[in-house]
């Protein structure tokens, strides 16, 4: 007898290589037209699932999870944050849940020297310009912005992306320093300048990149007190999560001058999105796309299914969470 593959609810459109394989090793339920599923639909299409592999687009606070079908063993995420899920509830109900780490660290560090290039020096202003019609002539003075050579790239979360994001900067010639929960071995430093506390970090930032993950600890981490510390002019990036930034706070200091200017590519209620953000002209804006490469999205897949097959196959998955 054939035995029963499990059935694995998928809540977003994936690439067609990972739903490939999706369809072949499970009873995959496919989102094909890429719907975004409030809690309830994702309760009522997970009834009889073994699993969800989910994106951080659906959120499993403590409630959802009391009230998934008791059939539903594991929530593999495609994405390495996991501030969507409940991790204590899901723990605590014998969920396993995992995340998609490391494969994702060059793209993200890619587009954080986008975004502070992009603020550095104005991208966005001067492509609204010419897709305007708007661009009049050359001058000395025209569109002046910021070089970042030479000067210093602050990190909050000297993880794998932070750590990719440092040798990145290293390029531009600018001198690394960093506050993570804990110091790095020599090697992993190369050279950066670690500082025990956030606070001693931000008068030390031309640019400041964040890069940790949303924890009750992190949560609205760039605040008014802290961006009072940063050098008049610094330039603040993230590619962290929106939760991170305090946004009035952050653009009460661009509209001040106080900051030069700041690149985002997550926000706060995403795609909801403070309308101040595209108001102002110091913003250099992305739509969430960090991890958004052909290479990096079919790796995320094979590595949340690398996990379910571990599950299934009664072994530890390599990136449990919960």
């Amino acid at each position: 007898m054939t035995k029963k593959k499990p059935t694995v609810l998928v809540t977003r459109k994936l690439p067609p290589a990972v739903e490939a394989r999706l369809a072949r090793d499970y009873d995959a339920r496919l989102n094909p037209d890429d719907r975004l599923y409030d809690a309830d639909a994702v309760i009522e299409l997970a009834t009889g699932a073994d699993a969800i592999l989910p994106c951080h687009t659906e959120r499993f606070p403590a409630e959802v999870i009391a009230r998934l079908p008791e059939s539903v063993r594991v929530i593999a995420n495609f994405s390495v944050g996991v501030d969507h899920v409940d991790l204590a509830a899901a723990k605590a109900r014998g969920l396993i849940v995992t995340n998609t780490p490391d494969v994702l660290s060059d793209a993200t560090a890619e587009i954080a020297i986008l975004l502070m290039l992009g603020a550095a020096r104005r991208a966005g202003e001067g492509e609204r310009l010419v897709r305007g019609a708007e661009w009049r002539d050359w001058s000395p003075t025209f569109m002046l912005g910021t070089q970042v050579t030479g000067k210093r790239f602050g990190i909050v979360g000297m993880g794998r992306v932070g750590q990719v994001a440092a040798r990145r900067a290293r390029g531009f010639d600018m001198t690394v320093h960093y506050h993570n929960r804990h110091r790095l071995a020599p090697e992993a430093e190369r050279g950066a300048i670690f500082h025990a506390s956030v606070e001693d970090l931000l008068p030390h930032c031309d640019v400041l990149s964040l890069h940790c993950p949303a924890t009750s600890e992190s949560i609205g981490l760039l605040n008014r007190a802290r961006i009072a510390l940063l050098p008049d002019g610094a330039i603040v990036v993230n590619t962290a999560r929106g939760a991170v930034v305090d946004d009035a706070a952050l653009i009460a200091a661009l509209r001040s001058g106080k900051l030069a200017a700041a690149g985002l590519d997550v926000f706060n209620h995403e795609p909801a999105i403070d309308p101040a953000y595209r108001e102002l002209a110091n913003t250099f804006l992305l739509p969430h796309i960090g991890s958004a490469t052909r290479e990096t999205r079919d790796a995320m897949g094979f590595r949340a299914l690398d996990n379910l097959d571990a599950v299934f196959a009664g072994r530890e998955p390599g990136d449990r969470v919960a």
